[in-house]
């Protein structure tokens, strides 16, 4: 939904920013985004620990070779 804020005559531009930032807050439109932002879709349990052992031994794997000096 967008909010169209028109400007009064002789009004500053201040009180036009302001007038806008209220209707937006008040529609709930920034609310339901930062929601959104960092959305993901569900995984299984079983999946999301295979991801991490995986993880886990990438990081195992990198710490071992940095030891012995190998890249």
């Amino acid at each position: 939904m967008i909010q169209v804020t028109r400007r009064d005559s002789k009004e500053p531009m201040e009180n036009l920013i302001r007038r806008f930032t209220r209707k937006v807050q008040q529609s709930g439109i920034l609310m339901e985004a930062k929601q959104n932002q960092y959305f993901q879709k569900p995984i299984s349990k079983t999946e999301r620990r295979e991801k991490a052992i995986v993880r886990q031994e990438r990081k195992a794997d990198k710490a071992k070779k940095l030891k012995l000096g190998q890249r």
